[in-house]
């Protein structure tokens, strides 16, 4: 194929995953659990009942809603830096088949005198690759 296009392929993206990314995974599986979900339910559980107890409602109540926003805006973080590795693993993935697909097409095309099946395969041969081109991510844009 003399198509100029940068697609990187499963095997030429690197293994290598920075420290953020592997806390990210491990937070990432722990909040995925049941477990972590009832310990969220639990510290609910406890806070309810703390409210009557405790004279000073404002004051806990800002406590609470100020830990609440912080351990939100941390795990929503967290979730996104996982979320996106995944994304782009599936568009590796997803282009290496495209472009193998592509390539079995190209190979078998003279033997094929079918218009609507040549243009499928050059179809998909325009198809590997085509998250960089659609994507509003610089990043992704940038790796392709």
């Amino acid at each position: 194929m003399g198509e100029n296009r940068q697609v990187l392929m499963p095997t030429e993206v690197s293994s290598r995953v920075g420290p953020f990314d592997r806390f990210a995974g491990v937070a990432s599986n722990i909040a995925g659990r049941a477990a972590f979900f009832a310990f969220c339910v639990l510290i609910i559980l406890v806070w309810i009942p703390s409210l009557l107890i405790l004279r000073d409602v404002d004051t806990w109540q800002l406590i609470i809603n100020t830990a609440t926003t912080i351990i939100t805006f941390l795990m929503v973080a967290l979730l996104q830096n996982s979320q996106t590795r995944n994304d782009q693993a599936v568009h590796h993935k997803l282009n290496a088949i495209a472009d193998g697909l592509s390539d079995l097409m190209a190979h078998i095309e003279g033997d094929l005198p079918d218009r609507d099946l040549k243009k499928d395969m050059s179809e998909l041969r325009a198809a590997v690759g085509l998250e960089a081109k659609e994507s509003t991510s610089d990043n992704a844009a940038a790796a392709h």
